[in-house]
């Protein structure tokens, strides 16, 4: 178990704890936890309940912790390199109580060291961002502002602080892809990102942002956000096709605008939705002091189209195929309450093998693989492609050799079948290689249940758990892998579609989710083109044949 010794005190802020909004149940308001000098102590026990007869007095921050990668214990140099890049190469703030989020300074440690650096202009515009944050988040004067400018319920123009309200849609996958896109564009547009929290998203991420709160607050005069949808009037879409707004009105000084535009971008949008990705759309949607987004994909493949970002995403992100990688990391971070869970798991399981093997395995109803087949391509692919060994039938009573390699494989699944039936495949025989296999699920739920806070921890703490793995195998399509791939850095062993490939399984080329049901190329042909510089590097997926996903 690991243990946090010798915790320093810095500025900042505990992570936010919500307990609803204005259309919740019994209208619940949103409350902080400040920081303040005798916070950890406050964190004290809590810790001690988690790091058990390990707690050691000390100034080493990592001392007493396992090594992720076996060891019994961390070198001091291993434990000096893992303080050092606790910032992950600047991506972080140093801003924040270490315990008011265990995981935020932590996680890089669990992980393969990523090879991926940020750019000094991304680390530079993150701490810009911060600063915007802190300047016009919730219960800012220029908050206020804004938000009696939205109660008019009109717009003539972007004011001194601008927002985008993101919307959860499905499941935790999708919205995590879709807030890191949302989080993206904000930056793109120096927008400020706030995030409606609803009961099931409780407690599952600490705050990203020092010395402020990212939730949008419970007295936001727009409600029902559970009902936008592809007939709200106040879609950029819907107001395009019924000509309350024009594009053209971009190049008016006295345009009198909706006090908002709603962004309908969910895997049904429809082709006035679509424009969204268009360069006149952008130049336009500048006007709206207010955005609110839904969304279910990670669309930012398609935000490298628009001509006038080019230049911005090359300073931002020199390898386009680490935008996902460094921003997953920087923006969500599991909260005390999840990573509880995530180090438990770990240690009663996973910390001493040799070496981690995560398979993510998401069999969904519209487009089911009979369970043989995917259990067939599971264990072939991770056999053939030297993951998992395979298992001696002539010598099944061969006994483990003290010094025996051990590999832990976690699988992740609604169904524990999979999961059982390859434990008892390593269970009734010797492997090929002498080495030793074991397998673990730490839950199978049976359905998705992503209306349920509790199913949303497990959720997240099972692709926490994922992202600390040296090798992934992940399902195809799913943005509950795209999200753990992302996490760790790691290009994982893509299990196919039997009617979409050839081949039963596919190595990703980075860690970069798939924009599943991109916008077509010629979308935008009369609205603004493309970038076609970038086009090159904008390509089809390796798991669906018309999605698109960035390259280098």
């Amino acid at each position: 178990m690991e243990a946090i010794t010798g915790t320093r005190r810095s500025r900042g802020y505990h992570s936010l704890e919500i307990a609803g909004d204005a259309e919740t149940k019994g209208g619940r308001k949103a409350w902080m936890r400040w920081a303040a000098p005798a916070a950890c102590v406050l964190c004290v026990p809590l810790l001690l309940l988690l790091v058990g007869d390990h707690w050691r007095p000390s100034f080493d921050w990592f001392q007493g912790a396992t090594h992720p990668k076996g060891s019994a214990s961390v070198s001091s140099s291993v434990v000096g390199e893992a303080a050092k890049d606790k910032l992950l190469g600047g991506l972080l703030s140093a801003e924040f109580e270490e315990c008011s989020c265990f995981s935020r300074y932590r996680s890089a440690v669990y992980r393969k060291a990523s090879p991926h650096v940020p750019s000094p202009h991304l680390v530079e515009r993150l701490r810009r961002y911060e600063a915007l944050h802190r300047k016009c988040g919730p219960n800012t004067e220029l908050y206020k502002k804004s938000v009696e400018r939205l109660k008019s319920k009109q717009s003539m123009a972007a004011m001194e602080c601008n927002y985008i309200v993101w919307i959860p849609h499905y499941g935790l996958g999708n919205r995590v892809v879709s807030l890191v896109s949302s989080f993206l564009y904000a930056l793109l547009n120096d927008r400020v990102l706030l995030v409606h929290v609803p009961d099931e998203l409780t407690d599952l991420f600490c705050e990203p942002f020092p010395g402020t709160s990212w939730v949008l607050p419970s007295d936001f005069p727009v409600h029902n956000f559970q009902n936008f949808d592809k007939d709200t009037p106040q879609s950029y879409g819907n107001m395009l096709r019924d000509k309350v707004i024009s594009n053209d009105m971009r190049f008016s000084a006295n345009a009198t605008l909706p006090a908002y535009a709603y962004l309908h971008l969910p895997w049904y949008y429809n082709k006035w939705d679509k424009l969204f990705f268009c360069q006149d759309a952008q130049q336009m949607l500048r006007k709206f002091p207010w955005l609110l987004l839904k969304s279910d994909h990670y669309f930012v493949p398609s935000l490298f189209l628009v001509e006038e970002y080019d230049d911005e995403l090359r300073r931002l992100f020199p390898e386009r195929t680490t935008v996902f990688h460094h921003l997953v990391r920087y923006l969500l971070h599991p909260s005390n309450t999840v990573w509880g869970y995530v180090t438990r798991y770990y240690h009663a399981y996973l910390a001493k093998a040799d070496k981690r093997v995560g398979i993510q395995i998401r069999n969904l109803k519209n487009e089911p693989v009979p369970f043989e087949t995917l259990l067939g391509q599971i264990v072939n692919c991770s056999s053939k492609e030297g993951i998992l060994p395979s298992v001696d039938l002539r010598h099944p009573a061969r006994p483990a050799e003290d010094d025996a390699k051990v590999k832990a494989v976690f699988t992740t699944s609604l169904d524990s079948g999979y999961s059982d039936r390859i434990k008892n495949m390593y269970y009734e025989h010797a492997t090929t290689t002498g080495e030793i296999v074991g397998v673990y699920q730490a839950s199978h739920e049976v359905e998705q249940q992503t209306e349920h806070q509790k199913h949303n921890i497990k959720a997240l703490s099972e692709i926490t758990l994922l992202s600390f793995s040296d090798v992934l195998i992940t399902t195809a399509c799913s943005t509950f892998g795209y999200v753990a791939q992302g996490l760790g850095g790691l290009e994982p062993l893509i299990l196919t579609k039997p009617w979409k490939s050839k081949l039963p399984c596919r190595w990703a080329k980075s860690p970069e989710p798939c924009f599943l049901i991109p916008p077509p190329l010629d979308v935008c042909r009369d609205h603004g083109g493309i970038n076609k510089k970038m086009a090159k590097h904008v390509r089809q997926c390796e798991d669906e044949n018309g999605g698109i996903k960035l390259f280098d």
